[in-house]
C-alpha cells in the first residue's frame, strides 16, 4: 500500500500543470515551442510584446498574463490577421497539403507591419 501511494504522489509531483489553451486558428496539436516559436515572430513583426494581445490579470499583487483570455479586444485583431496570411499563403505560394497552413511563412506579420503595430495604409 505504501508502495502506490509513494507511485502516486510521484505521479502528481511529476506531472506538468495545465495550461489553460484557446487556439481558434492554430492547430490544438501545436507543441509548446512551436507555439512559443510563432508568437515570437508575430511579436518581431508586430514590435509588441505578448501583453499587446493578451490580457493582463493581477494575480497576489502580481501582474501576469491570461493567455487564454479572450478579454482583449487585440487578439480577435490577431487571429483575423493570422487568417488572412494563412489563406494567402495556403492560396497563392506553393501549398504543401502534408504542412498546416498556419506554419507557412511566405507571407507574414513583417511583410507588412515591418515592426510597427499599426503600419501606414
Amino acid at each position: 500500500m505504501l508502495l502506490i501511494c509513494s507511485l502516486v504522489m510521484v505521479g502528481f509531483v511529476a506531472t506538468t500543470p495545465f495550461k489553460a489553451r484557446n487556439l481558434k486558428v492554430l492547430p490544438q496539436d501545436i507543441s509548446d515551442e512551436k507555439l512559443d516559436s510563432l508568437m515570437e515572430t508575430y511579436n518581431k513583426g508586430l514590435g509588441v510584446t505578448c501583453d499587446f494581445c493578451h490580457a493582463q490579470e493581477v494575480k497576489n499583487g502580481d501582474t501576469t498574463l491570461n493567455f487564454a483570455s479572450d478579454d482583449n479586444p487585440v487578439k480577435e485583431e490577431g487571429r483575423r490577421m493570422m487568417r488572412l496570411t494563412i489563406d494567402i499563403n495556403k492560396n497563392y505560394f506553393n501549398y504543401d497539403t502534408k504542412i498546416h497552413p498556419a506554419y507557412l511563412t511566405r507571407i507574414n506579420c513583417n511583410t507588412c507591419h515591418k515592426g510597427n503595430a499599426y503600419p501606414e495604409e
